[in-house]
């Protein structure tokens, strides 16, 4: 029997690892002398095998049997072997993570591949082929858009054309579970990136794309978007996949036991595609303010630890009061952004938006979400602006852009040499560095990469410099505060780019020096280095 896809090597601690995988019928996988019995979703077979036993700092060489038989690697492939390479306390001062967002699939189609340029992880993929496995970064981490679910490349139409039966459906957008499964083999399936999902450890969150452009902008777009008749069908395929190819493997081994809806499925025999309908159906509503599933996770990663956070389904919209996160998930990200700060040396924060775009652009979404919530003709002009300039990152939800920002600021007046929030969705590149009142010796930057491999706009590249110009910047705060928007607790600085371009970014820290480097791919495939940031130290 073959693999569908993956093997995925996702959650890796001192002794443990989480290892995902599809198979093409129901099996018993193999990894390591660790097993694991496929669960079945909609006639897909999905196996998590949690490995147990390993040393720390120790790099382990693995082979995927099923029901027996080697199933990876692949006979004849030309890649090194997948390793698991553990942490321990001979690496717990060090860091290397890999970072992006927004990665658009090869097409095939000569013109768009084109158009689109050469892919910023096949090309690392590449590189790393030639490095020593201790060289390797420690995590990949992937930010958004793993999957165009509204954008789809010529193929996948294709085979969409050939299966679609129902004209009530878009001819162009996936909306069935089995449409997502085949989108998720088309996107992973590339040599280069099936044999570096399979050996770097992978966070994943998503962004809009991987439901649909713009999801979840406001309480008016989710109000129109749910009168359409497949959409019911699009948010339970949507975030069903999303649970089992992307959320499951961000869980450690003892928060995948914890969890409720992961053990179900395993107990259920034959298909568990109803409990993912519910499931979808619990993550989707609000209920008293807050989301019925979380999907923010953290990793501790030595004296480093990452917070990811979800900034798209988490939001609260259908109540009135607009939140990026309901209350009850925000509290439970302030908690682990402050747990035991003193063990900590670099704090990561993940979200798919940015915390801090281009100050300009940043109070046009403040005056924005404060006119939209007018009543009357401007409030309906807002609105519409709101949506067709895609007006809803951090800054649109003033309230929770506030709440964020104290939460790094207060996490500032501890022990963390960095705070880094690491974020992708807007097409270009930057690093730019906050500047808080009284927070000590912690610096805090926000790091954008974007895209790794996607079109970038013309219009776009003159439009975010000029939303960086000081000048600028100083108009549209006088703008801004007139408008209603309160004195902000924190002022940034633009210290690279913005940077146009497939690219992809490298934290690396040792001991609590940190720089950041963004590299983009050069014609013959090698990546250069366009820009280095200091961090710290």
């Amino acid at each position: 029997m073959t693999l569908a896809l993956g093997p995925v090597l996702r959650h890796v601690a001192e002794t443990t690892a989480v290892v995902w995988v599809q198979t093409e019928a129901p099996a018993e996988v193999e990894i390591l002398g660790c097993s694991a019995t496929t669960f079945e979703v909609d006639d897909c077979h999905y196996a998590l095998v949690v490995v147990e036993g390993l040393t720390p700092d120790s790099v382990f060489q693995y082979e995927v049997h099923i029901d027996g038989v080697k199933a990876w690697p692949e006979p004849g492939s030309e890649f090194p072997p997948s390793v698991i390479r553990t942490r321990g306390p001979k690496t717990a001062d060090r860091l290397k993570v890999i970072f992006g967002s927004c990665r658009y699939p090869k097409t095939g189609d000569p013109k768009i591949d084109d158009k689109l340029g050469l892919d910023a992880l096949d090309c690392f993929a590449t590189r790393l082929t030639a490095m020593p496995v201790e060289e390797w970064p420690d995590a990949l981490l992937l930010l958004g858009d793993q999957v165009y679910a509204d954008e789809l490349t010529p193929e996948a139409r294709r085979q969409l054309a050939g299966h679609r039966k129902s004209k009530r459906r878009p001819p162009d957008e996936v909306v069935t579970y089995t449409e997502y499964e085949r989108l998720y083999r088309h996107t992973w399936g590339d040599p280069e990136i099936r044999w570096i999902l399979s050996t770097l450890p992978t966070a994943m969150i998503f962004d809009d794309h991987d439901i649909r452009d713009d999801w979840n902008t406001s309480a008016p777009w989710r109000a129109e978007v749910n009168k359409k008749p497949w959409w019911r069908d699009r948010i339970h395929a949507g975030l069903g996949s999303y649970w089992v190819y992307q959320h499951l493997g961000n869980l450690s081994p003892a928060e995948l036991a914890a969890d409720d809806d992961y053990q179900k499925v395993l107990a259920i025999e034959g298909d568990c595609w109803p409990h993912l309908v519910e499931l979808a159906d619990r993550a989707d509503y609000e209920v008293d303010g807050d989301k019925g599933l979380r999907f923010s996770f953290r990793w501790d990663l030595g004296r480093s630890r990452l917070v990811m956070v979800d900034s798209r389904n988490a939001r609260i919209l259908d109540s009135g009061d607009r939140k990026m996160l309901g209350d009850r998930e925000f509290r439970w990200v302030e908690e682990q952004v402050a747990d035991d700060l003193d063990s900590v040396d670099h704090l990561l924060i993940g979200s798919s938006l940015p915390w801090l775009l281009p100050p300009a652009l940043g109070d046009i979404q403040i005056i924005n979400e404060i006119a939209a919530d007018r009543p009357g003709l401007r409030g309906t002009i807002a609105e519409k602006i709101r949506q067709a300039a895609d007006l809803e990152h951090w800054p649109a939800f003033l309230q929770s852009f506030l709440r964020f920002s104290g939460m790094i600021e207060a996490a500032a007046q501890g022990s963390p040499a960095t705070i880094s929030v690491l974020s992708g969705d807007v097409h270009h590149s930057y690093a730019a560095r906050a500047l808080f009142r009284g927070t000590g010796e912690t610096t805090v930057h926000q790091l954008v990469c974007s895209p790794v491999h996607n079109y970038v706009p013309a219009p776009v590249k003159p439009a975010f410099k000029f939303a960086w110009s000081a000048r600028v910047a100083r108009l549209t705060r006088r703008w801004a505060k007139r408008a209603g928007s309160p004195d902000l607790p924190m002022s940034w600085a633009n210290l690279s780019g913005p940077q146009f371009g497939n690219t992809i970014a490298s934290f690396e820290a040792k001991g609590r020096v940190a720089e950041v480097f963004f590299e983009q791919p050069e014609d013959n495939g090698e990546l250069s280095t366009v820009a280095q940031v200091k961090l710290s130290g």
